[in-house]
């Protein structure tokens, strides 16, 4: 009898709401997960930790200050990573562990930002914060990396690519409503003339791939517009619950908390045994996966 209502139910549906029912249920029925990465996470010694020497001294001055200005203006958290390779691990996996184990931002805001760069796979990635997700979306910190860094690093500039693209994301953090509106009408612009170039097939094929790989994270966005806001960082929608105040996100908390009582290196919500230095450390930031990605 539940058979029968459901193909009746699926067959009074159009064939692209069908796809979005039978979509949204592989995605709740298959959450991918982190992979754990095997390379040790660098130490946290600055603003700016220029691992791959791609930064000069006084660029990395200049950067240092910048960044220390920002952090006392707004909070924000950010900083600048490059490294010589990912030795064989994923460019967003490596990221995110890099960004939770350091803690950036701070505990109650998720207000942190980090800026990677691997020098020798040729890629880069702008990770962020839970709390600045809605300020620097995905679609900006593409753009800044498509239109400022990018054309930087294939000409050689990597020093000036840094420069530039962390200047644009404090930019884009210390902007007023205005200007905010202006970076999203600029990135909405270019999101739109690639659509009108490209073949319908093509996005078909790409959307469920990248549901299939990232449902967490659209399903995280899904719930976070579609739900219902039950306190703050914490959101509800079809008995899913997302945010970094949800049940599933402290837990985790809780049992890293608990890992780092156990002395598996973990303090403070911050990565210890070497991986923070010179006085500069994170103040217990959280982060979901949100950003960018691109190469050169």
């Amino acid at each position: 009898m539940m058979r029968a209502s459901i193909c009746w139910t699926l067959k009074t549906l159009s064939p692209f709401a069908v796809w979005v029912v039978l979509t949204l249920a592989a995605l709740v029925a298959v959450q991918p997960a982190v992979a754990q990465s095997t390379k040790p996470l660098p130490q946290l010694t600055g603003r700016v930790v220029d691992n791959a020497n791609m930064i000069s001294s006084g660029s990395e001055a200049y950067l240092e200050k910048l960044l220390a200005a920002h952090e006392a203006k707004s909070g924000n958290q950010l900083v600048v990573l490059t490294i010589k390779s990912l030795a064989g691990e994923s460019l967003e996996d490596y990221s995110l562990q890099v960004a939770r184990g350091w803690a950036l931002g701070q505990k109650d805001l998720n207000n942190g930002v980090l800026f990677l760069v691997a020098k020798n796979d040729r890629k880069m990635r702008i990770e962020v914060g839970y709390g600045l997700e809605g300020t620097l979306t995905d679609g900006i910190s593409g753009y800044i990396i498509r239109r400022t860094i990018r054309p930087a690093f294939k000409a050689g500039q990597f020093d000036n690519g840094i420069k530039r693209g962390t200047a644009q994301i404090v930019e884009v953090l210390e902007a007023d409503k205005a200007a905010l509106q202006s970076w999203k009408d600029r990135t909405r612009k270019t999101v739109t003339s690639k659509r009108n170039d490209s073949p319908w097939p093509f996005f078909i094929i790409f959307g469920v791939w990248v549901m299939l790989f990232f449902g967490s994270f659209i399903m995280s966005g899904l719930i976070k517009m579609f739900g219902t806001q039950i306190e703050p960082g914490h959101y509800r929608w079809l008995g899913m619950d997302t945010g970094p105040n949800s049940p599933r996100a402290r837990r985790r908390r809780h049992n890293r908390r608990n890992n780092s009582a156990a002395g598996s290196g973990w303090s403070g919500g911050g990565w210890s045994g070497g991986s923070s230095g010179g006085g500069f450390s994170g103040g217990g930031g959280s982060f979901g996966g949100g950003g960018s990605s691109g190469g050169w």
